[in-house]
């Protein structure tokens, strides 16, 4: 059993609940040091740029899937924690040539920063010793894209979207006032470097493990036609 399923749960568990459970796996991990990870922030990110070079070359390992699925019953300690679009076509675990347990990975449209996947990061890196985040935004993102015709077109987005989209509009007036070419692109780029800055703020946790250097921060965009991610925030060192 995992570490977050050992704590009580209960059917409907609401959006405050979620939090609430969260902060208290949290807790629980606060007691001592995050667990060890034999790969540094640093290596963290070389493993996932060497894997993606093979996913663009067609390299990618074989893996048996079945082999180690046991063993992950108790616990796993992921590479990365990733914070991704969830666009159909990009799949962290596929793009950085991953094996199950390798990436812990939250997706949301626009891969933006929201209270849930806040608390899903902390918990990654506090309680499963994640090393390293990366935000991963990819080309031709959908909803960078409706953000951009909101802020040109004053555009109307039915449902919840809108609040989605006033996540994303900083990014897009911020591309805008450098009148790129290919706004899209920029926006895009701009968007990532946004959430990046937004994780390296974030409090109470992740700011200071960040800038104690206990946990890398990184950015990148991932080009759905080449599967190349070019990293925009970071570089090894």
């Amino acid at each position: 059993m995992c570490e977050l399923c050992r704590l009580p749960m209960r059917a409907g568990l609401s959006r405050r609940g979620l939090l609430g459970t969260l902060s208290a796996a949290v807790a629980v991990a606060a007691a001592g040091p995050a667990p060890s990870n034999p790969l540094s922030g640093d290596d963290a990110l070389r493993h996932l740029v060497d894997g993606n070079a093979r996913y663009v070359a067609g390299k990618t390992h074989e893996r048996d899937f079945a082999a180690g699925r046991a063993a992950r019953v108790a616990t796993h300690r992921p590479v990365a924690s990733i914070l991704s679009c969830s666009d159909a076509r990009v799949g962290p675990g596929f793009l950085f040539d991953q094996g199950p347990g390798d990436l812990f990975v939250v997706r949301v449209a626009g891969n933006v920063l929201q209270d849930e996947g806040l608390a899903s990061l902390e918990y990654a890196a506090q309680v499963l010793g994640a090393p390293l985040i990366l935000v991963l935004g990819h080309s031709n993102c959908g909803a960078v894209d409706a953000a951009i015709k909101v802020v040109k077109d004053n555009a109307t987005l039915p449902g919840h979207l809108p609040g989605l989209i006033d996540r994303i509009k900083p990014a897009v007036l911020a591309a805008e006032k450098k009148q790129p070419q290919d706004l899209l692109a920029a926006s895009i780029v701009e968007n990532v470097r946004q959430t990046v800055q937004h994780v390296a703020a974030a409090q109470p946790m992740l700011a200071g493990m960040i800038a104690d250097g206990k946990v890398k921060l990184a950015g990148g965009v991932y080009d759905i036609a080449t599967g190349k991610v070019t990293m925009v925030s970071a570089s090894l060192n």
